[in-house]
C-alpha cells in the first residue's frame, strides 16, 4: 500500500485523541465489552424538586454526555424511600439500575426498621456521597423563635411539630434526639419530600423544618426565617446564621453532615463502579455542577471510588449509633 500523508495524519490524530480518551477514563478499557450499551436507570425514591431529585439529574445528564448512552431518572416515592431502594436492590448487578437517596435511608433504615425487603450490608454498594452541606434549619412565620435555644424554650411549652422529608431523616431523628435530651414536645410530621414540607411550614401547619437551602429559599420570602444550620461550619449561603453546635446545642446528630448517596447492586463490576464514580466526580466540576452547589451552598465535592469507600466505612457506623440510642422503630 503506498505511503499516504493524509492518511498518516489521521491516524496520529485518531491515535492521540484514544491517549486523551484513556487518560481521563482509564477504567473504562478495563471494564466488561461494551458497557454501557444500553440506557441507565438511576431511581430516586423521593418525587421530583430537593436536592436528591437535582443531584441525580445532574449524574445523568454527565453519565449521557459522557459515555454516549441515556441516563434516565426515575422518581419512586413512597414506604419511607424502602419501595425506591428495593427495585435497586434487587436489580441485576450490571451497571444499568443506580440509587440516589439519602444518606439516612441506607446508612440508618437497617436498624430504623426489623424487616427490610432488602440487606443494605449485602446487597448494595457505594459508588459516591454528594455532600449536602449544612442544612438550613427554620421556623414558621408565627413561632417567636430568633435561636435554636430560643426554639427549644418555646417547644418545652407547646406541642410543635418538625416537617420531615421522610420517615427517618436526618429532621426525624434530630426531633426525637431533641426530645429526649431536651425536654421538648416535638411532633414529626413526614412530607414525601422537601417541597410540600416547606409549603407547610410557610403555612404555619408546621412550626419548624431541616432541610436542603435552596428548598428552604423557595419559602423564605414568606416569612420562614432560618435559626441556625446543621453540621460543622456555616452555609456560604448564610453566613451570618450560626451552626446549631455553635449555638450549643450538644446533641450527637448535629453535628454530622449527611449527604446523597450513589449505589449499585452489590457485585457491579469494579470497572463499572469505577467508572460511573469518575462521571460523579466530574459531573459537579461542570458548569452547571458548580451552579447547583452555589444554589444549594455546598462547599464540598464527591470523592473517588477509595475515598468513598473509605469515608463510609468510617461514618456509616457514627449514624448507625445514633439511630440505635435512640430506638426509634418505623414499622
Amino acid at each position: 500500500m503506498a505511503f499516504s500523508p493524509e492518511l498518516s495524519r489521521r491516524r496520529i490524530v485518531q491515535g492521540a485523541a484514544a491517549v486523551a480518551a484513556a487518560s481521563v477514563w482509564p477504567g473504562l478499557h478495563a471494564q466488561p465489552a461494551r458497557w454501557p450499551d444500553k440506557p441507565v436507570r438511576i431511581v430516586v425514591p423521593f418525587p421530583p424538586g430537593g436536592l436528591t431529585d437535582a443531584y441525580a439529574r445532574l449524574f445523568a445528564d454527565h453519565l449521557s454526555q459522557t459515555l454516549g448512552q441515556p441516563a434516565v431518572v426515575d422518581n419512586k416515592p413512597g414506604g419511607g424511600a424502602i419501595i425506591g431502594i428495593s427495585q435497586v436492590a434487587k436489580a441485576p448487578a450490571d451497571g444499568y439500575t443506580l440509587l440516589v437517596s439519602t444518606s439516612g435511608t441506607v446508612w440508618q433504615n437497617r436498624v430504623l426498621y426489623s424487616k427490610l425487603p432488602y440487606d443494605l450490608d449485602k446487597d448494595l454498594t457505594p459508588v459516591a456521597l454528594f455532600p449536602s452541606g449544612p442544612l438550613a434549619v427554620a421556623v414558621a412565620p408565627d413561632v417567636p423563635a430568633k435561636n435554636m435555644r430560643e426554639f427549644i424554650a418555646f417547644a418545652r411549652e407547646k406541642q410543635v411539630n418538625m416537617a420531615s422529608y421522610a420517615p427517618g431523616s436526618y429532621p426525624h431523628l434530630v426531633a426525637d434526639q431533641l426530645n429526649r435530651h431536651a425536654g421538648t414536645k416535638i411532633q414529626t410530621i413526614n412530607y414525601k419530600g422537601e417541597s410540600p414540607m416547606w409549603i407547610d411550614v410557610a403555612g404555619n401547619a408546621t412550626q419548624i423544618g431541616i432541610g436542603s437551602y435552596q428548598a428552604f429559599a423557595t419559602v423564605q420570602g414568606r416569612g420562614v426565617r432560618p435559626i441556625g444550620v446543621t453540621g460543622k461550619y456555616r452555609s456560604p449561603k448564610m453566613p451570618d446564621v450560626p451552626t446549631l453546635v455553635e449555638q450549643g446545642i450538644d446533641t450527637p446528630l448535629v453535628g454530622l453532615e449527611g449527604g446523597l448517596a450513589l449505589m449499585a447492586p452489590a457485585g457491579t463490576p469494579e470497572a463499572v463502579l469505577q467508572a460511573l464514580n469518575k462521571v460523579a466526580v466530574a459531573c459537579v466540576e461542570t458548569e452547571r455542577g458548580a451552579k447547583l452547589r452555589e444554589n444549594f451552598g455546598i462547599p464540598n465535592k464527591p470523592k473517588n471510588l477509595a475515598g468513598t469507600r473509605k469515608d463510609w466505612d468510617a461514618e456509616v457506623p457514627m449514624w448507625i449509633k445514633v439511630a440505635v440510642d435512640l430506638g426509634i422503630k418505623l414499622d
